[in-house]
Parts: structure tokens; C-alpha cells; sequence
């Protein structure tokens, strides 16, 4: 029996069945066949969700096949679901488009991104899903339909973030952009200071994030903004020492020395944090946004309202230097707008995204749950592809129209062909 397990190690299936279709007809038999054998049936992407979203025990589709990008006109692609962020951002170079915005990680595929809720950062720009404009899904009776704000909107405002539980999608049309250069600001800084800036920089810049060291007030700040060019890029030994050296090889090396003797991780971030240093550049824009992530590790994010930025972090840089557990692995934090999809987590308000994190191996339970309450005392909704334990009960007072998410469920898939544990507890039986 085959053991499929995503990224992180922290979920895994054993399906019965593995099929790589190459076409919507080939998703549908495959889905007839499901319904025979009495199983389930999930598409997976690359595995990075952290959570259990793609596991199954019954057929496991993989989308190696569900691949290639078409132009649809100056502002719109066509996009197979199995489609890399990678190779759709090659794609989009070559037709001199780009994505508006991106997240940090670019090997996910775009059905899998999307359908998790994948963001970057910026006021003015949205996670992947909100540009999303059309839908091709394979419903639970085999029929392969397209769907968009026009075209049952209740269906594709359900599905666009949709963990795949409305159906397989095989295809999305996606509102694209003319390519362009992002200018890199990376600095040191304190996070006293950069709690205080905060809202100057993000009504100063296009995209503002920043990592914060656990145990200590060192920050590393990131400004980045949209230029007519021309790209000056990293020199290849800078880029290799910053991205492979120092923050892949040299982390990973410091983060197993913390999992072997933890009292040492205070040290070993007030050092990390000190030798932090400032860099400037321009290049394409997916170069800017995405890096490479080798250092395995667990995640939680949660999706706060935007005021909950200041007492939050506040909040939380109390809770870990009063609690019992070392945390290695810098706090990410990251904004964007409000957006319509109904499971978007920035649905209907603008938010602040925290992400905590702990190295492979660490124990993050007893940690990743005082996070969570915390966030609960500030509405915080859970990224759907990250460590959580909320239930679906919980998200009725989280998202507005979760009730009709749930009717639009019932309806396309009564039998539950797309479900398994995880959308069991988030989205109901």
C-alpha cells in the first residue's frame, strides 16, 4: 500500500488507489470509480499544507499531468490545476505577465495554493484566491463544469477557497498583471520599533513583512515595491551566501543545535538576530517575493483583524518569554485587504497574518495551543492549510456565510466523495 505524506511530516494517507489523469473526462471516470469502491477521492498538490487537507485512504489523484498555461486575453490566464507556481511564473515571464502577488514558497501548485488560501503581503493586494475569476471543477456526479461570479456564484464563492471539497478542480482563470520589477528594502531592526512603524511603512511601501526572533527585540524588516526596472539583482555569491547559505544550511544547522539542547535557544537567537544585515536590490517580481525554504518545521498562521497588530505581538512576545517552551524559528508577520470568497481568510475585513513556527521534530502542542487561544481572544480565524484544532462549529461564528457554504456542500457533493477527517472537523459531516 502506497503512503502518501505531505512536506512537513505532519500528515500522511494510504490510499487505496494512485491516478495521475491527464483531463477533466479522465477526473470524472475516476470519481465513478470511487463512488464504486465506496471511498473517498482528494487531489493533492505539492504537500505543503501543513495540515491534513489532502490525506486520504481512498483514491489519491496526483495533478503531474494537469499541467500548462493559456493565455486568455491581455489580463487573464488559463491555468491546469497541477500547474507549479514555478512553472506558471516562468509561463507568465515568457507572455510578460506576472502574478499581482505571491507568497513566500513558489513549489506549491496553483490548485493547492489557492484552495488553502495562500497570501503574500501588501494593503492593497490579495492572497492567489481573490484573483481568481473562473472555475473549471469535476462535481461529485462526474460532470465538469465552469464556474465564475456569474455562472453559479455560490459555487464558486465557496470553492475558489474551498480545501476541494466542492469538487476536483482541473483548471482556473486567474486575473494576471504586466510583468514588473520589485525593488528589495531587507533591514535590522527591533520589534519596539517595528511595532511603532508599522502602519508608516505599509502606507509608504507596496509590500511590508517582517520576522521577529522569539526571546529577543530583533526584527528583520522587508519593503518591497513595484519599479518600471531595470532589475539589478543579487550578485550570484550574495544571493547564494543570504538564500542557501545563511538562511537554509547555517539555519538549519542552528536550529538542530537549539532541538538538542533548547536552554541555548535564547542565545542562539539574540545571535542570529545580531548578525542581521541590511541589503538592497531589484529584480523580477517572483524572484523578490519567493525564496527557497529547505529547514523542515511545523506552522500555525492564524488571520487577525488588522487593528489586533500591535496587542497581539505584544501579547505574544509575553506569552513566550513567560512560557515553558524555546522557540527557535522567527515569527512571520504579514498583511493584506479584505476579499470576497466566502472561506477566504481575510474574508469581509482587512487582516494582519501571524505565523508561528517550530523545527521538525520539536514538540509544538503544548506551544502552537496557548498561541491559539490568544488568537482566540482576537478573532482570529485559522489558516486552513496550517496546525490548528478548530471545529467546524467554530467557523459558523467566524465566516458569515458559512451556512450557505455548508447548503452549497450538501448540494454538490451529498454523498461526501471529497471529504476525509480534516474537512470532517472544519467543514462538517
Amino acid at each position: 500500500m502506497t503512503t502518501w505524506r505531505n512536506w512537513a511530516r505532519t500528515a500522511e494517507g494510504r490510499p487505496v488507489k494512485v491516478a495521475t489523469p491527464d483531463s477533466a473526462q479522465e477526473v470524472s471516470a475516476l470519481i465513478a470509480e470511487a463512488a464504486t469502491r465506496g471511498v473517498d477521492i482528494r487531489m493533492v498538490g505539492a504537500g505543503h499544507s501543513f495540515t491534513a487537507t489532502a490525506a486520504t485512504n481512498g483514491v489519491l489523484l496526483r495533478p503531474d499531468r494537469l499541467t500548462g498555461v493559456s493565455r486568455v486575453d491581455d489580463s487573464h490566464v488559463k491555468v491546469r490545476a497541477g500547474t507549479t507556481l514555478t512553472d506558471l511564473c516562468h509561463a507568465l515571464d515568457d507572455l510578460g505577465l506576472a502574478l499581482p502577488n505571491m507568497g513566500d514558497i513558489r513549489v506549491q501548485t496553483l490548485a493547492g495554493a489557492t484552495a488553502t488560501g495562500t497570501h503574500g503581503t501588501g494593503r492593497r493586494f490579495a492572497s492567489l484566491a481573490s484573483g481568481i475569476t473562473a472555475l473549471e471543477l469535476v462535481l461529485a456526479d462526474g460532470s465538469v463544469t465552469r464556474v465564475d461570479a456569474d455562472t453559479e456564484p455560490e459555487l464558486f464563492e465557496s470553492a475558489r477557497v474551498g480545501l476541494g471539497a466542492f469538487g476536483i478542480i482541473t483548471a482556473i482563470e486567474l486575473e494576471v498583471v504586466p510583468a514588473f520589477v520589485l525593488q528589495a528594502h531587507e533591514f535590522p531592526s527591533t520589534l519596539s520599533e517595528t511595532l511603532a512603524r508599522f502602519d508608516e511603512w505599509e502606507n509608504t511601501h507596496d509590500h511590508v513583512e517582517f520576522y521577529w526572533f522569539p526571546h529577543t527585540d530583533k526584527t528583520l524588516v522587508k519593503q518591497n515595491d513595484r519599479t518600471d526596472g531595470p532589475a539589478e539583482p543579487l550578485s550570484g555569491l550574495r544571493g547564494w551566501w543570504d538564500d542557501e547559505f545563511l538562511s537554509n544550511t547555517l539555519f538549519g544547522a542552528v536550529c538542530r543545535a537549539g532541538r538538542s539542547a533548547p536552554k541555548i535557544v535564547p542565545l542562539l537567537n539574540r545571535v542570529s538576530g545580531s548578525a542581521l544585515s541590511e541589503r538592497s536590490y531589484a529584480d523580477t517580481s517572483w524572484k523578490v517575493f519567493t525564496s527557497p525554504r529547505r529547514v523542515r518545521f511545523a506552522e500555525m498562521e492564524y488571520a487577525l483583524p488588522r487593528a489586533a497588530l500591535k496587542p497581539a505581538l505584544t501579547e505574544l512576545n509575553r506569552l513566550i518569554e513567560n512560557g515553558d517552551d524555546e522557540v527557535s524559528f522567527p515569527v512571520e508577520v504579514r498583511t493584506g485587504p479584505a476579499e470576497p470568497g466566502w472561506l477566504a481568510l481575510a474574508h469581509d475585513r482587512d487582516t494582519v497574518y501571524v505565523a508561528t513556527h517550530m523545527f521538525q521534530r520539536v514538540p509544538y502542542e503544548r506551544f502552537f495551543a496557548q498561541v491559539e487561544d490568544l488568537w482566540r481572544q482576537h478573532d482570529g480565524r485559522p489558516h486552513w492549510g496550517k496546525l490548528h484544532t478548530r471545529t467546524a462549529e467554530e467557523f459558523e461564528g467566524m465566516y458569515p456565510r458559512f451556512d450557505t457554504v455548508t447548503k452549497v456542500r450538501d448540494r454538490v457533493d451529498p454523498e461526501r466523495r471529497f471529504t476525509n477527517e480534516y474537512l470532517a472537523r472544519v467543514l462538517g459531516d
